[in-house]
């Protein structure tokens, strides 16, 4: 704060960690290795509640009058930006998780933030009580309104939720002329197809996970020959056959 008290410290009565400066420790590549590690260790006891299904933006929310953090502290704890799970900043989180390397927390928190998954029984969705087929900016963390939507249809957050599926997880990545595919998924999972459209051309795309790893590329064959993992794209009109296999 302007008279140099501390916001966002293990100290502080409310808001001791905010999942913000956790992902983007590791997404801005500001953070060594260790520390970057340490803090989404932290996002991930702290801040995701599993039992309920959500990702907090921070706790404690604001609830008390000793600090003024702004129009945050004017919702009520655990809505909204006080507290509630934020769907922007939660994505972050799971980008960072496949930042670093762990594609099991990274698929499962995306699997916690799809809104189709908030609709599963009847009682969830009495209890999420918005439309499960968008998704909603936020997410209630805090009785009597523990996992009821917030303000849907948030076009923002949908867009970072699908690059956190496409690019983060699924690795799919087109650098300008070149297309790359880096994957940090499951490590269960034996592999997946993308059908990818460029101009007149089809890349049929087959990434499989034999050795059952969450990242790292054996090999990578566009129409049988063994090529480097970033791949020229051109527009011939054809079909093309590009697989990939991880290990």
């Amino acid at each position: 704060f302007d008279e140099g008290a501390s916001l966002g410290s293990g100290m502080n009565e409310e808001c001791r960690i905010d999942s913000i400066a956790q992902s983007w420790a590791v997404l801005s590549g500001g953070a060594e290795r260790d520390r970057a590690q340490r803090a989404m260790s932290a996002v991930d006891s702290l801040l995701i509640d599993r039992q309920n299904g959500l990702a907090a933006l921070f706790t404690p929310p604001f609830d008390g009058h000793h600090v003024d953090p702004g129009y945050v502290k004017g919702y009520p704890p655990g809505i909204r930006e006080n507290g509630g799970q934020y769907t922007h900043a939660a994505v972050w989180s799971a980008m960072a998780f496949a930042a670093l390397g762990d594609g099991d927390k990274a698929a499962a928190l995306l699997w916690l933030l799809n809104p189709i998954n908030r609709a599963r029984t009847f009682t969830d969705a009495q209890r999420y009580r918005v439309e499960p087929y968008v998704v909603a900016a936020d997410v209630y963390t805090v009785p009597p309104h523990v996992g009821r939507g917030g303000w849907t249809w948030y076009t923002g957050a949908a867009a970072w939720l699908y690059r956190a599926g496409l690019e983060s997880i699924l690795g799919f990545r087109v650098e300008g002329d070149r297309l790359r595919i880096e994957p940090c998924i499951p490590k269960a999972w034996p592999g997946f197809e993308i059908r990818f459209k460029y101009r007149s051309t089809i890349y049929d795309i087959t990434v499989e996970n034999p050795r059952h790893v969450s990242t790292g590329i054996a090999e990578v064959r566009l129409d049988g020959q063994i090529v480097e993992s970033r791949i020229p794209l051109i527009d011939d009109g054809s079909v093309h056959k590009l697989s990939v296999v991880m290990g």
